[in-house]
């Protein structure tokens, strides 16, 4: 069994709005928001600046990220980092690959500046995600960390990482 103390991870902004919207909604899976509460006050999950500012609805969701990261949402404006983006915008703009579309909303969006905060910090980037190598009217999260050798995992994956365990009990 590998051992993942001291492994800190980032978090894309569709794995918590899917599992609040879904799969782990509060009144079915409270346990699952314990769960990363508990892990973003000892600073082993992170959400950056600019997914919390992706974080738009429900508003139930924004107030528990307000409240679970206690306001602290590690900042991307730094040089080290917008280095680390640099290199991976420059990778997007450079793929041919990718439409001209692709390449703007890539611009727009905090999965470049997830992967860069990744890179600089030696993070895992947490993402809903799947590898598409032949896509080309997005620019995929796994696809993009590939190539820099930053590690990524799925929600699930996350989970068994943090030794959760969900136990139901009769009402």
């Amino acid at each position: 069994m590998t051992n993942h103390a001291g492994i800190r991870y980032v978090s894309d902004t569709d794995v918590l709005v899917a599992a609040y919207r879904h799969y782990y909604a509060p009144d079915l899976c409270p346990g699952f928001w314990d769960c990363l509460s508990h892990h973003l006050a000892a600073g082993r999950l992170l959400i950056i600046d600019r997914v919390y500012d992706e974080i738009i609805s429900p508003t139930q969701l924004v107030q528990w990220v307000e409240q679970a990261a206690n306001g602290w949402f590690p900042a991307t404006a730094t040089q080290s980092i917008a280095n680390a983006y640099r290199r991976l915008m420059d990778w997007v703009q450079e793929n041919p690959q990718f439409t001209p579309g692709a390449r703007a909303e890539f611009a727009r969006a905090a999965d470049g500046w997830l992967a860069a905060y990744a890179m600089v910090n030696g993070a895992v980037v947490v993402t809903n995600e799947v590898s598409a190598p032949s896509a080309r009217r997005r620019v995929p999260l796994p696809d993009l960390c590939d190539p820099f050798n930053i590690r990524y995992i799925n929600t699930f994956d996350l989970l068994r990482e943090l030794g959760a365990s969900f136990h139901w009990q009769q009402p």
